[in-house]
C-alpha cells in the first residue's frame, strides 16, 4: 500500500524501470535527443516506476523485470546473498520488489526477496551488535535503505541494553501513574 507523506515510499517509486510503449503517445518528451515530444509503439524506454505503473493500467506501456531482479543478481543473492552490494543496484531493492510483484505477477521476484532478506538480516544483526565502528562505514554502503534502518535500530537498542546492563536506570515510572483521579465531588 502507498503511503501518501512516506518520503522512502516516493523515493521507491522513483526507481527506473524498464517498459516498451505499446501506443504512440504525444507530448511525453522522454528521449532528449529527439525533436519531437512523440514516442512511437514498441519503443523502449525506462520509465520511473510510479508513471510505468500508472501507464500499464492504462494498457500503454509494458513493464518488464528491472535490472535489479535480473539472472546475474539472482545468482548472486543465491550464492551469498549477505555480501551482495544491493545499494549500487536498487536502493529500495525490498520496496520496489514488493511493487514490482504486484504489477508484473512474476512469483519468482517473492522469492528472491524473502532468500535475500533472510540471508542479509541475519548479518545486518551480527554487524550491528559486534562490529567495531572502523568497519561500519564499509558494511553500511552495501545496505539498502530497509537494510540501514534496521541496522540502526539494531545498534541503537544494543547501546540501550549496555547502559541498562552497566546499571542504568532498570525500571522507569510511567507517566500515567504519576496522575491523580479527580474526585468525584465527594
Amino acid at each position: 500500500m502507498s503511503w501518501y507523506y512516506d518520503i522512502d515510499d516516493i523515493l521507491a517509486e522513483e526507481e527506473l524501470v524498464p517498459a516498451v510503449f505499446l501506443e504512440a503517445v504525444n507530448g511525453v518528451g522522454l528521449f532528449e535527443s529527439s525533436d519531437t515530444n512523440r514516442v512511437e509503439p514498441r519503443s523502449k524506454g525506462e520509465l520511473p516506476f510510479w508513471l510505468a505503473s500508472e501507464l500499464q493500467l492504462r494498457q500503454a506501456v509494458s513493464v518488464s523485470i528491472p535490472h535489479c531482479f535480473n539472472k546475474k543478481i539472482r545468482e548472486e543473492i543465491g550464492a551469498d546473498g549477505a555480501h551482495v552490494d544491493l545499494r549500487s543496484r536498487c536502493s529500495y531493492f525490498y520496496q520496489l520488489g514488493c511493487k514490482i510483484v504486484q504489477l508484473i505477477g512474476d512469483k519468482t521476484i517473492g522469492s528472491l526477496l524473502l532468500v535475500a532478506f533472510q540471508t542479509r538480516y541475519k548479518e545486518v544483526l551480527i554487524k550491528a551488535h559486534t562490529s567495531a565502528s572502523a568497519m561500519a562505514p564499509k558494511f553500511l554502503s552495501l545496505l539498502t535503505n530497509e537494510e540501514t534502518k534496521l541496522y540502526e535500530a539494531a545498534k541503537s537498542s544494543t547501546a540501550a541494553f549496555k547502559t541498562w546492563r552497566m546499571g542504568g536506570p532498570r525500571f522507569k515510572k510511567a507517566l500515567v501513574l504519576g496522575r491523580k483521579r479527580k474526585s468525584n465531588g465527594e
